[in-house]
């Protein structure tokens, strides 16, 4: 069975998508990961790869003699490798290889996922002991406006997204509760780490927002937007003078008992 989720890695707007995200958090996720010292000839694996700018960046790491296992339910965009394999893959449904990875990598994933209690016990499962899991993932709670021309109409869009993706099942608040999802999943030495960035004209934060515009264009009009508050909403937010705080991200890294 394969889940159907909020964003895909086809269409229009999946490539802006992926390069709003690597300009926004690549570099926050490579910083962790290299603190674990990941290294030539560790085995890795990414959940949800998308274009797999991590899953590359990981194939550096651990060349030569390593191996990284890219996995996701759209793998074709993910650039070759030679320490890189790409593969299809759901999470939510299909199972992974136990003990056998010395770090996993999800990144904006679980919070889609219906069953990420569930999927993120089948990670632990996936890890060697002493092995490491690092989980980046978002909360929306906190993203307030602090300049707009009209604040109202961007606080509308930011609820109608939330709802959107609620309504597929997400919890965009998760990025709050994975310590304490880890910490419940067994692992120790869990550290989370927040960061928080701006929004305004420019800025790959911001370009996300306006991307999600167009991508999720059905799910927000169905979550009570218009097509001539869309419209409006991309002028209130290219206005030079626009100003946001994005959501946060919380980079959390756990890891196995040896």
């Amino acid at each position: 069975m394969t889940q159907t989720y909020v964003f895909t890695n086809y269409g229009a707007h999946s490539a802006e998508q992926h390069r709003c995200l690597a300009a926004s958090y690549d570099r926050i996720t490579t910083e962790r990961l290299a603190s674990t010292g990941v290294t030539d000839g560790w085995h890795c694996l990414e959940v949800g790869a998308g274009h797999g700018s991590i899953a590359r960046w990981l194939a550096q790491r651990v060349a030569p003699t390593g191996s990284v296992l890219a996995a996701d339910i759209e793998p074709d965009s993910i650039a070759s490798h030679p320490n890189l394999t790409a593969a299809k893959h759901d999470i939510a449904h299909d199972p992974l290889p136990a003990a056998c990875f010395d770090l996993i990598v999800a990144r904006m994933v679980l919070q889609h996922v219906p069953q990420r209690d569930e999927s993120l016990r089948k990670l632990v499962d996936a890890l060697k002991p002493g092995g490491w899991l690092q989980i980046d993932e978002v909360d929306t709670a906190y993203e307030p406006v602090l300049l707009a021309a009209d604040a109202a109409l961007y606080e509308k869009f930011l609820a109608a997204k939330t709802s959107h993706m609620r309504s597929q099942g997400g919890d965009p608040e998760w990025g709050r509760k994975v310590a304490g999802a880890m910490r419940a999943a067994g692992l120790v030495d869990i550290d989370p780490r927040p960061h928080i960035g701006s929004r305004h004209a420019g800025s790959p934060e911001l370009g996300l927002q306006l991307n999600h515009t167009y991508q999720l264009r059905d799910g927000l009009l169905a979550a009570g937007m218009t097509d001539a508050e869309l419209a409006r909403v991309r002028e209130v937010m290219t206005d030079p003078e626009f100003r946001a705080t994005s959501s946060v991200l919380h980079s959390v890294q756990g890891r196995k008992r040896s």
